[in-house]
């Protein structure tokens, strides 16, 4: 989160004149806002939204305990503004505050790299954004609450259901979209590929300046739409080289060095400067910035424990996702072992789009780990080890790893596949003693 240099207040009779609310006795101004109760303190406004699982109006009297400032909720009690429907007055409450914002909006969508092409677009062009991945509606919210004036902004906008991507886009009123990429995402709450092409591209329609990968595009068929690409689109990356430890490639005859591995931060940094193009801004700068890229764990991670080299890229996984892992281990040489976990939210097509993985992973190396609930079938279509706990795979692997090696994680975060680093023995019979020292 963006911090503020001076405490920002929510008055409750805005936010009621705002939602058509009631007041209720009790109200004081806030200086924050959530919507889990267990980060609510004092002088924090509680929006008491509808969850999958539980309601957040049964949480407004903890709130109120815990020193809310008010509660946004459908219910009557004190301390509260009464709405008729909490997420709709989210929503409000959003837009105003991000109407609020003099800046240009840069709001970046699609089924895969969102948040990796977000950090580059933030950085790369020296503009606040949400941490991490806070890529819906009440994320949104409390980022423009604390936002201060700038030149620009960069949000993340993240759908897992129909008609979610109108809400954002609504709330964040972009002047520039960003469209990463187009394929299998959340289809257990948006169906198929032909629900996700509308849905994300949602974004571009009402997005004044327009930029989509060229994989993206070729799925749309919108006017004046720029694209970006490797070795492909209006921007576009050239003679990629990609090791373990950075990516190098040309933009415009200018090199372009990131301290990341893999496809996706290549074309999040190509989006970063094809954004800096249009707007007119010097590449020199982007291409400086970029060179100091950092990015949430789990993204293209490298790590060496060992003597081992490990790229964690399992803080989330689709069929998109995977693939853009594949086309980067293709390309490096030595021995390479797969660890694949489950990709989460398929539906009923998630057995296919797993056996599709698991034979595109036995193109790239023979030595492939599948854990989950799938990994029998897709060990049986490519051949393998199917394990059912990361316990297990973490013996099955230190005793055949060797020094030199590379082991590539892959999984929705779910999973928690993290953890096997967190298991892996740190002094092995592998180790050297320097590494042994340093461990």
């Amino acid at each position: 989160m963006v911090p503020s240099k001076t405490p920002k207040e929510l008055h409750p009779e805005w936010v009621a004149r705002l939602t058509g609310g009631h007041i209720h006795p009790g109200v004081s101004v806030a200086h924050d806002l959530h919507w889990d109760s267990r980060q609510v303190g004092p002088g924090v406004a509680f929006f008491a939204l509808p969850g999958s699982r539980t309601h957040g109006r049964e949480f407004g009297q903890q709130a109120l305990q815990a020193g809310a400032a008010f509660v946004v909720s459908d219910l009557n009690h004190p301390g509260t503004v009464q709405v008729t429907r909490p997420e709709r007055a989210l929503l409000a409450v959003g837009r105003a505050l991000r109407d609020q914002f003099r800046g240009t909006v840069l709001a970046v969508g699609g089924s895969s790299g969102k948040t990796t092409t977000k950090e580059c677009l933030s950085q790369g062009l020296g503009w606040p954004a949400p941490e991490g991945n806070l890529n819906n509606a009440p994320g949104l919210t409390r980022f423009f609450f604390h936002l201060e004036q700038a030149e620009g902004c960069v949000v993340e906008l993240g759908i897992d259901r129909l008609l979610e991507m109108a809400e954002l886009a609504y709330l964040a009123r972009p002047d520039i979209g960003v469209l990463t990429s187009l394929g299998a995402e959340h289809l257990e709450g948006l169906g198929d590929l032909e629900n996700i092409v509308r849905e994300e591209s949602w974004l571009l329609q009402v997005s004044p300046l327009r930029l989509a990968s060229v994989q993206a595009a070729e799925l749309l068929n919108l006017p004046n739409l720029i694209t970006y690409g490797l070795e492909a689109g209006d921007f576009r990356a050239e003679g990629v080289e990609m090791g373990l430890e950075a990516t190098r490639f040309r933009f415009e005859g200018k090199v372009v060095h990131l301290p990341y591995p893999g496809v996706g931060p290549v074309l999040g940094a190509v989006a970063a400067l094809a954004i800096a193009r249009m707007l007119d801004k010097p590449l020199s700068l982007t291409i400086e910035r970029l060179a100091h890229l950092r990015l949430p764990p789990g993204r293209m991670q490298r790590l060496r424990l060992g003597g081992i080299d490990f790229i964690h890229d399992a803080y989330n996984a689709n069929p998109l996702s995977f693939r853009a892992g594949m086309a980067f281990l293709q390309a490096q040489p030595g021995r390479k072992w797969l660890v694949l976990g489950r990709m989460a939210e398929l539906g009923q097509e998630a057995l296919k789009h797993h056996l599709e993985a698991a034979r595109l992973a036995a193109t790239v190396s023979p030595n492939l780990v599948f854990v989950g609930p799938f990994a029998k079938q897709q060990a049986a279509e490519a051949g393998g080890t199917a394990l059912e706990t990361i316990e297990e795979t973490v013996q099955f692997l230190s005793h055949r790893v060797q020094p030199g090696d590379l082991v590539y994680l892959k999984a929705s975060r779910s999973v928690g596949l993290e953890r096997l680093l967190e298991l892996w023995p740190r002094e092995n019979n592998h180790s050297t003693p320097a590494e042994k020292e340093g461990a």
